[in-house]
């Protein structure tokens, strides 16, 4: 068989589904953290809500009635989709009231929107070409919202001198993933994820060049706040000694 322009192309889009869910699955670590401390402490639920909305836009745009032979992208989107909603139930459990009806009527606006825009373009657009390019072009502003989102930390990253609630894997594979993604639409040129995905990797190696910058700054913080900590725990246990100093002789 003859390695063609599409077996090319379906071997890069499979390598961009590999990385996409490597994405997709990045800030595990984080909710495994959220899980333990029962609490989203300073964690933005900004990047799990704008990829939910973009896996869902880019699941509608790779459905056959819009875009012909994108079996790749529907399966990536919706395996992130899926990941998104695990996410963000986590976020909902362990975030404060506040926070909580945010995120809920973010998500609602979201599933309208979703809803309302392939009921519409379905019902009364007829023509394959045209759904695919208003799909295509409202996919593209999700797309570059997703990897855009990890930047809304940016203020409390300044602020702080520290990238602690900045997720490094989440950088690194948006970096990777919009690599990958850009190679799949150059071969078979598409714009409408050439474009995004361009962005996303220049987006994500600014992230990624932020991370390095302020990397030294956040262990040393971390290692003083770890020395205070054991400062304050040993302070305790001589003043618990002080109180009770025949403690050890009771029978």
């Amino acid at each position: 068989m003859t390695f063609n322009r599409d077996n090319a192309r379906f071997a890069v889009g499979v390598i961009g589904n590999i990385i996409a869910l490597i994405l997709f699955l990045s800030p595990l670590t984080t909710f495994v953290r959220i899980w333990k401390s029962k609490s989203v402490e300073q964690f933005s639920p900004i990047p799990y809500l704008a990829t939910f909305i973009n896996c869902g836009l880019w699941v509608m745009y790779g459905l056959p009635w819009v875009t012909r032979n994108s079996l790749l992208v529907i399966t990536i989107n919706g395996t992130g989709l899926g990941i998104e909603i695990v996410y963000l139930t986590l976020f909902l459990l362990y975030s404060d009231r506040k926070q909580r009806m945010k995120v809920i009527l973010i998500v609602i606006v979201e599933l309208i929107f979703i809803v309302a825009l392939g009921f519409i373009v379905l019902t009364f657009v007829h023509e394959p070409k045209k759904r695919a390019a208003i799909i295509g072009s409202i996919s593209m502003v999700g797309n570059i919202m997703m990897y855009a989102a990890p930047l809304s930390v940016m203020k409390l990253v300044i602020k702080t001198k520290s990238v602690e609630y900045m997720p490094f894997f989440l950088s690194l594979f948006s970096f990777l993933n919009g690599v990958s993604w850009t190679t799949y639409a150059l071969i078979r040129f598409d714009a409408y994820i050439l474009a995004p995905n361009s962005m996303g990797t220049l987006l994500g190696l600014a992230q990624l060049l932020i991370y390095a910058a302020f990397y030294k700054s956040t262990k040393r913080q971390m290692a003083a706040r770890e020395a205070k900590g054991e400062t304050v725990m040993t302070e305790k246990s001589a003043g618990r000694v002080a109180q009770n100093p025949r403690s050890d002789f009771r029978v």
